[in-house]
């Protein structure tokens, strides 16, 4: 998993986890695989002009300890943290939280639509037809009229 509960302690302590989740790992699991999954959905929607997905998400996602994106994880624990506050607002001022968690999807959206950069994650690698490095992109269409000359 791409978030620990580590992390998740970066923007809420242990003991409002505790108390909002009544000491059920579960639903903290859950909250920050929610998290990953929508973090996934953002990291997706970059795309090469022939389809396919511009970052290596599987890669991103996949990272260990300092090799991760220390911006992409903050997100996902802000996100995942959201999820977790649902439940109860048990010393907690709920509308930094939300404030907090709109403008982490705001900020992943723009990423999304490729108005924002970052330059530390993995690509895949773009395709150039006129390479002659035998890969294409796939290509769709009619052929060429044929002509007898």
């Amino acid at each position: 998993m791409f978030l620990t509960e580590t992390d998740l302690g970066t923007t809420i302590y242990n003991y409002q986890i505790d108390q909002i989740t009544e000491g059920d790992e579960d639903i903290t699991m859950q909250a920050m695989a929610a998290a990953e999954e929508e973090l996934r959905s953002y990291l997706t929607a970059p795309e090469w002009s022939d389809g396919r997905p511009r970052y290596d998400v599987d890669a991103i996602l996949s990272a260990v300890d300092e090799a991760r994106n220390q911006l992409l994880v903050r997100m996902a624990a802000t996100i995942a943290k959201f999820y977790i506050i649902e439940l109860c607002n048990a010393d907690i001022i709920y509308e930094v939280a939300k404030e907090r968690y709109d403008r982490a999807v705001k900020w992943l959206k723009e990423f999304a639509e490729e108005k924002l950069k970052l330059s530390t994650l993995p690509e895949t690698p773009s395709i150039d037809p006129e390479a002659g490095d035998g890969t294409q992109p796939f290509i769709y269409g009619s052929r060429e009229k044929f002509n007898h000359e």
